[in-house]
């Protein structure tokens, strides 16, 4: 994610943690090298002098991260991994709003900051913006565009290949919108499948853009449809049309503006999270219809009725 925050005029640094070659140093048994990165990343954390960290994930690696900070101040969010003493504050979520974000807003309020609802978006470069409208040329698209956004590493989130494909030739043949595949290259064959199901021209671009590009792709989109992957979030992030296809996981059911749409039908079992009991069926998912995804692309870009 480094990419996405490294310009942003609101903060004044990045720093990256080395996580792969850590993970490298462990596997080898090479623990002393290991230790030796491990004091020099904290060396790097005690130069900023920081007297505030706020934990958003709740994982133990991340309160890890926040100890080795040195931050007299560490507030975040309690969860079913340990702390060990790592945080100084362990706050819960709040209430359930199903607003996105809502979590995020209460941690403000925690603090005493009023939590805000900006309209601006997130900021994106104009070499950014002009390399992913050069890619897009590159591959031939010309005109308005929608992104779908299909894949995540999770098979309880997929929605059926054959009713991508027919989303994908409803845009193009009736909404006169270009479909376009979004992805990294893990999923081009994925991708590729549901073209072969398509009855005319779709665009495959999964790993032909880094992930500040596809921010961009997504932010010029006439309309993103995706389950519950990045892309999917980044659109209404950027307030942009957008369809969210949730099941197994628990959506955040309302977004700032009028321009988001979430389709989630639960089940009694629903959310199932990482632990389905349906043998691979994916009811929740299954649930949610072609007819109804058109529709509401239609009310999104306006040609309905």
């Amino acid at each position: 994610m480094a990419d996405l925050l490294s310009h942003h005029p609101d903060l004044d640094g990045v720093i990256l943690w080395p996580k792969q070659e850590w993970s490298r140093l462990l596997r080898k048994g090479r623990f002393a090298n290991f230790v030796r990165m491990v004091r020099s990343f904290r060396a790097t954390l005690a130069e900023k002098r920081p007297q505030l960290v706020l934990d958003a994930q709740g994982l133990l690696r991340s309160r890890f991260l926040s100890r080795l900070s040195g931050a007299p101040l560490r507030v975040g969010f309690n969860s079913k991994e340990p702390h060990l003493g790592l945080m100084t504050h362990i706050i819960d979520r709040g209430p359930s709003t199903k607003h996105l974000g809502s979590e995020y807003h209460y941690m403000l309020d925690v603090l005493g900051i009023q939590p805000q609802r900006p309209e601006d978006v997130f900021p994106l470069g104009e070499d950014v913006i002009e390399r992913a409208r050069s890619l897009l040329r590159r591959e031939g698209v010309g005109g308005p565009y929608g992104v779908l956004a299909p894949f995540t590493t999770r098979p309880q989130k997929h929605w059926p290949e054959d009713r991508w494909a027919r989303v994908a030739d409803v845009l193009r043949d009736d909404l006169a919108i270009e479909p376009i595949f979004l992805g990294g290259p893990r999923d081009q064959s994925s991708a590729k499948r549901i073209r072969n199901l398509c009855g005319g021209r779709v665009h495959v671009m999964c790993g032909k853009s880094n992930l500040l590009e596809s921010f961009a792709i997504v932010s010029g989109a006439s309309l993103t449809i995706g389950v519950d992957t990045g892309l999917t979030h980044m659109a209404m992030v950027q307030r942009r049309p957008a369809i969210a296809l949730f099941g197994a996981t628990c959506p955040y059911l309302f977004a700032d503006g009028n321009q988001h749409r979430v389709l989630y039908h639960p089940l009694p079992c629903s959310p199932c999270k990482r632990s389905p009991v349906c043998d691979s069926n994916y009811p929740c998912m299954k649930a949610i219809t072609v007819e109804e995804v058109i529709q509401t692309a239609k009310v999104l870009v306006g040609t309905d009725g």
